[in-house]
């Protein structure tokens, strides 16, 4: 489903704008399966790791249709922008989601319950598909997504920070924030007191009735927790001067070639590869693998334009000097960059640095600024 170069993911954005997304808005909740994706644009694994990004999808979408013919879509491409803006003024919500991880690994290490789900092997058919098709193709339908945590936590009662690993075990677009923040939100602490919960009707409905006989705990309450975060103030400016500095350029910005800084003249451009060693997350190899064909496909493209690049481990960063980074964003790459007191310069993205400050509050009050971030971005 998902080859690992940008010339790939520009023909399937291409082939979803002239061929798909007219009937997205009516058709983008129903999961009809691994096979019969096109009612979504399948992108996200691509727009997670910068080998397209946001403006470029937004802009190829309003060549097609209008704004206000585009909105659910775009909507649903800010979505992971929102979450991104919105860790960033609260990243303790990310450190304590891996000080309450590594907490709760030990003791469920051994439970039943917790193999079962992982293995698929649970007495919920329509979940065991799901961890199985999860393992074999590295996505899930965004639908589904919601009903699997919902299932995990409500009804096989399990701790939702093991859940969120699973999927970053395994997501080809798990990302530090619209992955904790998601499974927050189905739990019901994103939005205290609000949470989701799957229903018997509502997947048989939205799977177009591929499950039968599907028993839920549909009464369950919302989790509740102590502890809330306040807003703390970041400064997303960026240098003034970046010629003759070498780049470091991390997992998530892999297309160079589109980002706000190609015509910067850097001396040398250090693509960071982060593997299982100094990750808190253990990955599955696909993933890893996959990971490391992006970047090795980002390599190739520079080279290509006579650019002078290198692959490095994450390791070797402290071997680099004068250097500035593409900002990696709270997550495994940041947490390594901080533990090892690496103070690395950041270049902040232009659609980040316009939709950042509008992510203090909900999504509803984020959606009444896209227009305005369209506007700063095209």
């Amino acid at each position: 489903m998902f080859e690992a170069s940008r010339a790939k993911a520009i023909n399937k954005l291409d082939n979803f704008v002239e061929n798909n997304l007219a009937e997205y808005s009516k058709l983008r909740n129903f999961d009809f399966g691994p096979e019969k994706r096109s009612n979504v644009s399948c992108l996200s694994p691509y727009i997670t790791h910068g080998i397209i990004n946001e403006k470029e999808v937004i802009q190829k979408s309003l060549s097609k249709f209008s704004l206000s013919k585009n909105e659910k879509f775009i909507q649903e491409v800010l979505w992971r922008t929102y979450w991104k803006g919105w860790l960033e003024l609260r990243p303790n919500v990310w450190t304590d989601y891996l000080l309450e991880l590594n907490q709760i690994k030990n003791e469920f290490k051994n439970n039943n319950d917790y193999l079962s789900a992982i293995e698929g092997k649970t007495n919920i058919d329509c979940f065991n598909v799901w961890v199985n098709e999860l393992k074999e193709n590295n996505y899930l339908h965004n639908h589904t997504r919601m009903w699997f945590a919902s299932i995990w936590i409500f009804t096989l009662e399990l701790p939702w920070q093991l859940g969120a690993e699973f999927f970053m075990q395994h997501l080809y677009d798990g990302d530090a924030a619209s992955n904790t923040l998601g499974w927050r939100w189905v739990a019901g602490f994103q939005t205290q007191g609000k949470h989701y919960l799957a229903s018997e009707w509502n997947i048989k409905k939205f799977t177009n009735n591929r499950f039968q006989n599907i028993k839920l705990n549909e009464n369950a309450p919302p989790k509740v927790s102590e502890k809330s975060y306040k807003i703390v103030e970041q400064n997303f400016t960026n240098p003034q001067n970046v010629d003759e500095k070498n780049l470091l350029v991390f997992e998530n910005n892999l297309s160079f070639e589109i980002t706000d800084f190609r015509d910067k003249n850097f001396k040398k451009i250090y693509l960071v590869s982060n593997k299982n060693e100094n990750r808190s997350i253990k990955l599955s190899e696909k993933l890893v693998k996959f990971k490391s064909q992006l970047i090795e496909d980002q390599e190739q493209r520079l080279k290509d334009q006579s650019i002078d690049c290198q692959i490095i481990n994450i390791s070797e960063i402290t071997n680099i000097e004068n250097c500035y980074g593409l900002y990696p964003t709270i997550g495994e790459n940041l947490d390594f960059l901080n533990s090892n007191n690496l103070k690395i310069r950041f270049l902040y993205r232009n659609i980040d640095q316009n939709a950042w400050k509008y992510c203090n509050k909900g999504f509803f009050n984020f959606k009444k600024y896209i227009p305005k971030i369209i506007e700063q971005i095209l």
